[in-house]
């Protein structure tokens, strides 16, 4: 990956290269956005900047061994970590998919990942094991390159494992790099920001949506405009829409809001028990999903505006939905997708938690107390 190949981020790629070119990038830092912005294309074209042996001012060569390996994610001294399921499993093992995974879609998120490795009903973790293994390649010289580097996507599935890493992140081993992807500083060890240089990553603008859709030939000029107006910046979901797919998220929260407004009690209930078995990672994106609807669905309604950014029929069902929900009504329905997430985090049980949220989302729909 070079820094020519992002979509756009020229601010942060300009920070990037000063800070190699003046031999001030720290041994730890934290790249924070949200999803779907290019945090981990920065990370990768910045790894292989570091080990270019031909590299200028703009970009890596791209072309000398260090480069070669790098992109294709197999240098000895490019390490990485990321979310996998499984006790006493770690990132090594999942390294051919992660290639593959990389390689198909380099801005996926990371419901994408676990559903790609088949976490089904598991929760993504990066476990003491992990951190153990990464101590352990850390300590060892480098194989090739003056320098070696950690990537760590998704710092927030450490929890208090973190302090594993603590020393390590402080006090690294000579010529060593820490690179942290994250896009939730509020679920990171403070003891571990503590010891980063913090990069915060904007979201893209719509011309940087267009721009690299066109030059992928994903999309045409026109269509290209309305795909970055739905993707608010997030190009993994500029990818999607382009694709022609209407997410399962957007299909199945349609689905639950219309089931919940007839109220019909073995629909709910059927409802619950098929949902029940997707697996916490997809409820927790469904989850995530609803919320952005609902947000989009409140400034529709606050403005009168119909220039949300929702596809068709999404944007149609949130038409349908003004006639019977108003600005509290909506507020109730964020605060019960709010309190469903924290549950499935906590591992309730999602037959009981869904038949119970379709009950109260039938009752504020309807307008009863809740």
């Amino acid at each position: 990956m070079r820094f020519q190949d992002i979509v756009g981020q020229t601010d942060t790629i300009r920070t990037l290269k000063h800070m190699v070119g003046s031999n001030h990038l720290p041994h730890a830092l934290l790249l924070l956005g949200s999803n779907g912005i290019g945090k981990r294309t920065l990370t990768l074209a910045l790894s292989q900047y570091l080990l270019c042996t031909n590299r200028t001012d703009d970009d890596s060569c791209g072309a000398c061994a260090a480069c070669i390996k790098t992109s294709k994610l197999i240098h000895p001294d490019v390490h990485f970590s990321f979310p996998v399921v499984g006790a006493g499993i770690t990132s090594d093992k999942f390294m051919p998919l992660w290639r593959q995974a990389l390689h198909d879609n380099p801005y996926m998120d990371s419901n994408q990942w676990l559903q790609f490795i088949g976490a089904e009903n598991k929760q993504g973790n990066i476990n003491k094991d992990e951190c153990q293994n990464i101590i352990r390649k850390l300590s060892l010289k480098t194989y090739e390159a003056p320098i070696k580097t950690l990537i760590m996507w998704l710092p927030e599935y450490l929890g208090n494992e973190g302090n594993r890493l603590l020393k390590l992140i402080e006090e690294p081993p000579p010529h060593t790099h820490f690179i942290l992807i994250a896009e939730n500083a509020e679920l990171i060890l403070n003891t571990i920001l503590s010891r980063c240089q913090l990069v915060k990553i904007p979201a893209l603008t719509d011309q940087d949506v267009v721009d690299g859709l066109l030059q992928r030939e994903l999309s045409t000029p026109d269509k290209a405009w309305s795909i970055a107006h739905l993707a608010n910046g997030n190009f993994n979901e500029a990818l999607t829409i382009a694709a022609n797919k209407l997410g399962n998220d957007a299909g199945l929260l349609l689905d639950w809001l219309r089931k919940c407004y007839k109220g019909y009690g073995p629909d709910l209930v059927k409802w619950s028990e098929s949902f029940a078995t997707l697996g916490r990672e997809n409820q927790k994106h469904f989850l995530l999903y609803g919320l952005h609807f609902m947000r989009e669905f409140l400034i529709m309604l606050a403005t009168g505006s119909t220039n949300a950014r929702l596809q068709p029929e999404e944007l149609s069902s949130a038409q349908n939905l003004a006639k019977v929900l108003n600005i509290n009504q909506v507020e109730q329905i964020v605060r019960l997708f709010n309190d469903c997430y924290q549950y499935v985090e906590r591992n309730a049980n999602p037959k009981i938690l869904f038949l119970d949220a379709s009950i109260q989302l039938h009752k504020t729909m309807k307008r009863w107390d809740v």
